[in-house]
C-alpha cells in the first residue's frame, strides 16, 4: 500500500528538538547530558519504548535484554529509541489483582506518550492485563504504536510429565486437599512447573491476549506464538524496533488498523485458540479506546461458527511451545479462512491475509484441521436471565458437558473470606448437584474483580470423587482455570445487581445450550429481598482506589473508567 511520508518537520518531535527557541535550548541540552547529541535525535523519529520489566514480575524477567534488542533495531532503522519504564502488572504476585490496575496502566501509558517527545512506540507486555493495558493507553493517544509480546515460557516437567502452568497448579492441588499427593510431590511440582521466562505456556489470559492482539494486527506476523526462551524471540524483538520507525514515517496510528473488522478477526482467533474468559471484558475495553462497539452477542455469535482448533491446556492436550512448532498463530488463522476478515490492515503495512498466505499446519493434532476441531464451536458461551441480565460468561471446553444443562440450589458465600473459612467445613450443607455462589467479587466488590470464579470443590466432595461443580460468581477465572464455572455475573453483587438478592435454597438454573442462568425465585420476593438490601460502603477512602469505585464500569462494558472510554482526544502538550 503506497502511503505519504512524513517529512522531518511533521514528526511530533520536531516541537522539542526541531525549532530554534529556549524551550528546544533546555531539550537538546539535556539530550547532551544524557550523552546524545544532535547525530542521535535531529530529524529522526524518537521511538519510545514502553517497558513493563519488573524485578517482580516473572513472565517480563528478560525484557532487561529485550529492550536492548528493540533499540538496535530503531537504530539500524535511522531512529531514536528512549526506553520509558511502566507500571508492572505481575499477575502471581499482586493483590487483590492485577485488574485493579489494569487502567491504571493504561492511563499511564497514554500519558507517556502524550507529554514526551514520542513519534512512535513499542509495547513491550505479555503478563494478563499488561497486553490490554498498554493497548488501550496507545490507542487513546494514537501515536504509530507496535506490540511486542513477550512470549510463553518452555513447559515445565515433573517425573516425566509435562506440566503447565496455572491449569497444572489447580489439578494437583485438589489432589493434595484430597490426600492424593504429599508434601514431597507438591514441592517438586513447584520446582519443575516454571523453567524459563515468559508468561504462561497454557492458553490462559496471557496466551490469549497476546494472539489477540496479533490477530488485531498490532504485532509482527508470527510474533505472539515465539517462546520467550527461543533465539527467535531477539530477532523479533529487532525487528519490531525496525518496523516502528517505519510506522513514523508512514504515520500509521493504531485507530486505523483497530477496526470493527480487527476486533472480529480477535474474537474469531479467541473462540480458535479456545482463548480465557478475560478476552470479553479485555477485548471490550480495547474496542472502546478505538470507538468500536462490541455487544457481548457478537462475542456468542462467533462462538457458533467458529470451532476450536488450538489443542491446548486447559480445553486441550497441548502446550504453547508445541502451538509455535506446530505452525503456531499464523498455522491457525490460515486454516480459518474466510471467518476472517483477511483484508485487514496491519502494522507491517500488509493486509491480514498476506501475512498468513503460505503459512503451514506442521502437526494436525496441536493445530486441528476445520474438519477435525477440538470443538464444533468456540469455547465461550455469553448467558442472560434473571441472574444476569446484562450477561455473564462461560468457558464450555473447559466445563463438564454433563454440567451445561444443570438445576441445584444454591449455596451462597458473601465474600471470598467467608468462602474460604467455610468450604472444608464437615457440616457444610452441600452435595454436588449444589450450586455455589460466590458474590462481593466484581469490579467494586472485589475490588478489581479478581480469578476467584473457580471456588473450591468442598473437600469431603473431592474426597468422594467429585470433580466439577456448578459455579457462579461476578468474579473473573483464569485462562487457565477449568470447571463448569459462570463469571463475569452482571451488574455484580456490590451494585445490587440480581446476584446480592439470591440466598441459600434458591434454585438456579443453568442452561448453556439456551443460553439461560436464572433464579427460580418469584418477582415479589425478589422485590421485597431488594427493599431489605444495603449497599456495601466503598472499599477505598483514598487514592486510585477511590478514583477506581466512583468511575469503573461493569463487565459488560469492559471495565473500563466511564472517563476514558472512546476517542481520548488528549490534547498536544504545549511546549513554553
Amino acid at each position: 500500500m503506497s502511503r505519504t511520508r512524513l517529512t522531518a518537520e511533521q514528526l511530533r518531535s520536531h516541537r522539542w528538538f526541531g525549532v530554534d527557541n529556549l524551550r528546544s535550548f533546555g531539550h537538546k541540552s539535556r539530550a547532551k547530558q544524557m550523552g546524545f547529541d544532535a547525530q542521535d535525535y535531529a530529524g529522526k523519529p524518537v521511538i519510545g519504548i514502553v517497558n513493563t520489566w519488573s524485578d517482580i514480575n516473572p513472565c517480563h524477567t528478560h525484557f532487561r535484554q529485550r529492550a536492548e534488542d528493540v533499540k538496535r533495531g530503531v537504530w539500524q532503522a535511522g531512529g531514536f529509541p528512549l526506553e520509558l519504564p511502566a507500571m508492572s502488572l505481575s499477575e502471581p504476585f499482586q493483590k487483590p489483582t492485577t485488574m485493579l490496575y489494569r487502567n491504571l496502566l493504561a492511563m499511564e501509558t497514554e500519558e507517556l506518550l502524550r507529554s514526551y517527545p514520542i513519534d512512535g512506540c513499542v509495547l513491550m507486555g505479555g503478563c494478563d492485563k499488561t497486553t490490554p493495558g498498554l493497548i488501550m493507553g496507545a490507542t487513546s493517544v494514537d501515536v504509530p504504536s507496535i506490540f511486542l509480546p513477550a512470549g510463553p515460557m518452555l513447559k515445565g516437567r515433573w517425573k516425566g510429565t509435562t506440566l503447565g502452568s496455572g491449569s497444572d497448579t489447580w489439578k494437583y492441588w485438589a489432589q493434595k486437599r484430597a490426600g492424593i499427593i504429599g508434601d514431597k510431590e507438591w514441592g517438586e511440582i513447584e520446582d519443575g512447573i516454571a523453567r524459563s521466562p515468559g508468561h504462561c505456556m497454557t492458553m490462559g489470559t496471557a496466551s490469549t491476549m497476546t494472539a489477540a492482539a496479533e490477530a488485531l494486527g498490532l504485532t509482527l506476523s508470527g510474533g505472539s506464538s515465539i517462546p520467550a526462551a527461543f533465539s527467535n524471540h531477539p530477532q523479533l524483538a529487532v525487528a519490531t524496533g525496525r518496523r516502528v520507525v517505519d510506522m513514523v514515517w508512514d504515520d500509521l496510528r493504531p485507530r486505523e488498523v483497530l477496526t470493527r473488522e480487527a476486533f472480529e478477526n480477535a474474537i474469531a482467533v479467541v473462540m480458535a485458540m479456545g482463548g480465557s474468559t478475560n478476552s470479553v471484558i479485555h477485548l471490550v475495553a480495547m474496542a472502546g479506546r478505538a470507538e468500536v462497539e462490541l455487544p457481548l452477542e457478537l462475542f456468542d455469535d462467533a462462538s457458533r461458527k467458529v470451532p476450536v482448533l488450538a489443542n491446548i491446556r486447559p480445553s486441550g492436550e497441548y502446550l504453547m511451545e508445541d502451538f509455535f512448532d506446530a505452525g503456531g498463530l499464523r498455522g491457525l488463522m490460515a486454516e480459518l479462512g474466510e471467518l476472517l476478515h483477511r483484508e485487514a490492515l496491519t502494522v507491517n503495512g500488509q493486509s491480514l491475509g498476506e501475512n498468513i498466505e503460505g503459512a503451514e499446519i506442521h502437526d494436525p493434532d496441536v493445530i486441528r484441521r476445520r474438519d477435525n476441531p477440538l470443538s464444533e464451536q468456540g469455547g465461550l458461551a455469553v448467558l442472560r436471565g434473571s441472574l444476569a441480565p446484562d450477561g455473564c460468561v462461560i468457558k464450555t471446553t473447559a466445563a463438564s458437558p454433563h454440567l451445561l444443562q444443570h438445576k441445584g440450589r444454591a449455596l451462597v458465600f458473601d465474600s471470598y473470606d467467608d468462602m474460604d473459612a467455610r468450604i472444608d467445613a464437615e457440616d457444610l450443607d452441600v452435595d454436588e448437584n449444589t450450586v455455589l455462589v460466590l458474590r462481593g467479587a466484581g469490579p467494586l466488590g472485589g475490588p478489581g474483580m479478581p480469578e476467584w470464579g473457580m471456588l473450591p470443590i468442598p473437600k469431603r466432595l473431592l474426597e468422594k470423587g467429585v470433580t466439577d461443580m456448578v459455579r457462579i460468581s461476578d468474579a473473573r477465572m483464569s485462562g487457565t482455570s477449568y470447571g463448569t464455572c459462570v463469571l463475569h455475573v452482571a451488574p455484580e453483587s456490590f451494585a445490587g445487581g440480581p446476584l446480592a438478592l439470591v440466598r441459600d435454597g434458591d434454585l438456579i438454573e443453568l442452561d448453556v445450550p439456551g443460553r439461560r442462568l436464572d433464579v427460580h425465585v418469584s418477582d415479589d420476593e425478589l422485590e421485597r429481598r431488594r427493599a431489605q438490601w444495603q449497599p456495601p460502603e466503598p472499599v477505598f477512602t483514598r487514592g486510585y482506589g477511590k478514583l477506581f469505585g466512583k468511575h469503573i464500569t461493569q463487565a459488560d462494558k469492559g471495565c473500563d473508567f466511564d472517563f476514558l472510554s472512546g476517542a481520548g482526544g488528549a490534547p498536544e502538550p504545549a511546549i513554553h
